[in-house]
C-alpha cells in the first residue's frame, strides 16, 4: 500500500527539540512538503508549554532555553509559562516557515522497503528518515499501590492540575519528589485545609547555582542509561531540587516536611508501613512522565529491559530514525543540540 504523500523526512511534534530538528532541516537547505515535514498533534504551537497550568508563571520556570536562531526576548515574568512559550514557538515556526501541520496524530511508524512510513488515522507520510520528537507530557507516570481503586476521593496527576480551586478546604496528599511537586504543593498549602509529602527517596536540595559542569554531568548520567539501552532515569533522579527562598520559606512552614511511602490506599486516605493511617480527600500524583513513544512499536526498536539504545540521537536498530527531546535530550538546551546532531546525521545518511 503506498503512503499519500512522499517527503525525505518527517518530524514528529513541534515542541522544543522538534522545532530545532526543523530549524536546522531548513537551515541545511530542505525543502517545505518534499523535503521535510513537521506533524503535531497539538490545536496549536507551543509542545507541552501550552497544557501548563495557569499559576505557573514564566519566572518560576527555571532551565528554559532559547530556540536556535531566535531569543525569547524579555517578556513579563508574571505571565503565564504557557502563553509566553506559546506565542514564542508560534513566532518562530512562521519567522522560519517551518511547514508544521496540525493537529496531526501520528499512531504508528513502520518500515516500508527502503523507508519509513509515518501513519495517522487519516494520512500517511513516507519517508527515507524519520525524527521523533514526542516528548513525554502525553504519558503521565501513575504508580499502582494496593488499594488504589478502592479510594473515594479523587486522584489526580500533575497533568490534569488547573489551579488550586478544587483543592480549597481538602485534606490532600502529594505524591512525588520533583519540582512540580514541590511547586503545587506549595500552592496548594495556601487554600487547603491540610497537606502531606510523600516521596520514595529523601529529597536532596542544592543550595549553589545549577553550573554548566553540574548540568553536563547529569545529561551524561541519562546517556550512559540510553547508550547502554536502558529507559532514561527520570531527571529528579540525577538531579538535586533548588533550594530558592520561597522553598526556606515553605520549609520553615512546615509544608515540605516530607514523609516516606505510604504502603496502601484505603477508601479514606492512606497508610503507612507501621499502621499509622492518614486521612485524605485527594490525591496528586506528581510521578512525572514517561516517554511517548508508543507510535514506534512496530519498529520493534525496544531492548530487553525496555528501553531503546542510542547512539547519539540515532536509533541503533534502525539508522534511519532519530530520537530527540528523548533521554538526555528531555530538556530544553539538550534537545537543541539533539536537534542539529540529529539533522547532521541525517544529511550524512541521505547524502544531502
Amino acid at each position: 500500500m503506498s503512503a499519500d504523500h512522499e517527503t525525505d523526512v518527517v518530524v514528529i511534534g513541534a515542541g522544543q527539540a522538534g522545532l530545532s530538528a526543523a530549524y536546522h532541516l531548513r537551515r541545511t537547505g530542505f525543502r517545505n512538503g518534499s523535503g521535510f515535514v513537521v506533524l503535531d498533534h497539538g490545536k496549536r504551537a507551543g509542545g507541552a508549554w501550552q497544557y501548563r497550568w495557569p499559576s505557573l508563571v514564566l519566572g518560576k520556570v527555571h532551565g528554559l532555553y532559547d530556540l536556535p536562531g531566535m531569543a525569547l526576548g524579555t517578556p513579563d515574568q508574571s505571565r503565564p509559562a504557557s502563553e509566553v512559550v506559546s506565542e514564542y514557538f508560534d513566532r518562530f515556526e512562521r519567522t522560519y516557515d517551518l511547514p508544521v501541520q496540525r493537529p496531526v496524530d501520528v499512531l504508528s511508524v513502520s518500515r516500508a522497503e527502503d523507508r519509513l512510513v509515518v501513519a495517522s488515522a487519516a494520512e500517511s507520510w513516507s519517508a527515507r528518515a524519520v525524527i521523533s520528537a514526542t516528548g513525554t507530557w502525553d504519558r503521565p507516570f501513575w504508580p499502582h499501590y494496593p488499594g488504589q481503586e478502592t479510594f473515594a476521593g479523587r486522584q489526580l496527576h500533575t497533568a490534569d492540575y488547573t489551579g488550586v480551586g478544587e483543592f480549597r478546604g481538602k485534606r490532600v496528599v502529594v505524591v512525588g519528589g520533583g519540582t512540580s511537586a514541590i511547586q503545587l504543593l506549595m500552592e496548594i498549602a495556601t487554600v487547603a485545609r491540610g497537606t502531606t509529602w510523600v516521596t520514595r527517596r529523601p529529597p536532596v536540595f542544592r543550595s549553589g547555582p545549577f553550573s554548566e559542569d553540574w548540568g553536563r554531568e547529569a545529561v551524561a548520567k541519562v546517556e550512559r542509561a540510553v547508550r547502554a539501552g536502558k529507559p532514561p532515569a527520570s531527571v529528579v533522579s540525577v538531579t538535586d531540587l533548588a533550594l530558592t527562598p520561597e522553598v526556606r520559606q515553605a520549609q520553615a512552614d512546615g509544608i515540605l516536611d516530607r514523609k516516606p511511602m505510604f504502603e496502601r490506599i484505603t477508601p479514606r486516605g492512606i497508610v503507612w508501613p507501621d499502621g499509622t493511617e492518614q486521612a485524605a480527600d485527594i490525591i496528586l500524583w506528581a510521578t512525572g512522565f514517561r516517554a511517548a513513544i508508543d507510535h514506534l512499536a512496530p519498529l520493534r526498536i525496544r531492548e530487553p529491559g525496555g528501553g531503546i539504545k542510542l547512539d547519539g540521537t540515532r536509533v541503533v536498530a534502525e539508522p534511519r530514525l532519530h530520537l530527540v527531546g528523548y533521554g538526555p535530550s528531555a530538556s530544553t538546551v539538550g534537545a537543541n543540540r539533539a536537534g542539529r546532531s540529529a539533522v547532521r546525521e541525517i544529511n550524512e545518511l541521505l547524502g544531502h
